[in-house]
């Protein structure tokens, strides 16, 4: 479902990404943890075309992202093929981003009906059920200040899974959380990873790459450190950095 090679990419002569190589099956779910600056969200946002890479590749389900062949080379693609490819890609970001002027239905359907073309009735028979399999069919006409920050997350889990993306990205959704909204959305997270969605998720929540992964990585410096199984990573890693890493989280 997602291919990176040799993905490279820096700020301002900051190398953040230096020669990512990440392989994610369909339905797969992949945790990605590592501290602050080591590149973790900007793989995210790489992926999402929401950040261009210097280097390498991306492909999402053999297309790749923000680019494609033109004879000998390849050629960036406009804004409009960009943003067709960002639709099949979901991102839940830490903080809800939701429109403050409209009804949990209204964020929902937005993307849909005015990006998509939906028609308004399907939108809303897709959305209600939606917002009723995050848990939340009680606030469809609730204004987001109306909401808890977890029940703002489910909403925006709820709204990317609207565009029916063939790929979900969440980065640090439960960091802007008080904890004791934080298991409210990892269960719904947990919900999908149950029904088979392919996630990648960027977080310090041990317990869910513990629980819910396939797969965990190790980020540091911009390089993947180690991969593997969870049992392995968190309980027997090979790597002194994520040894390290891991003592002082735990």
């Amino acid at each position: 479902m997602l291919r990176a090679r040799n993905v490279h990419k820096s700020f301002g002569g900051n190398d953040v990404l230096k020669g990512i190589d990440l392989d994610v099956a369909p339905s797969e779910v992949v945790a990605i943890l590592g501290p602050s600056g080591s590149g973790k969200s900007t793989l995210l946002r790489c992926i999402n075309r929401l950040e261009e890479i210097d280097k390498g590749f991306i492909e999402v389900d053999g297309e790749q992202i923000g680019y494609k062949l033109h004879g000998n080379g390849l050629v960036a693609l406009g804004s409009a093929a960009i943003a067709r490819q960002r639709s099949q890609i979901g991102m839940v970001f830490q903080r809800f981003n939701l429109f403050p002027h409209m009804t949990v239905l209204q964020n929902v359907i937005e993307a849909p009906v005015g990006v998509h073309g939906v028609k308004r009735r399907d939108a809303i028979e897709l959305a209600t059920a939606l917002i009723e399999r995050v848990g939340l069919a009680n606030k469809l006409n609730a204004y987001p200040r109306q909401l808890s920050g977890g029940q703002q997350q489910r909403v925006a889990i709820a709204r990317a899974l609207a565009v029916k993306p063939k790929i979900l990205l969440f980065d640090e959704p439960t960091s802007a959380l008080d904890p004791e909204l934080v298991g409210e959305v990892l269960a719904t997270m947990n919900g999908l990873a149950e029904q088979g969605l392919t996630m990648i998720v960027v977080t310090h929540e041990i317990g869910f790459a513990r629980e819910a992964a396939d797969r965990v990585v190790f980020m540091d410096g911009g390089h993947i450190v180690e991969q593997g199984k969870p049992e392995d990573i968190l309980v027997n890693p090979q790597r002194a950095r994520t040894r390290e890493f891991l003592r002082r989280v735990l």
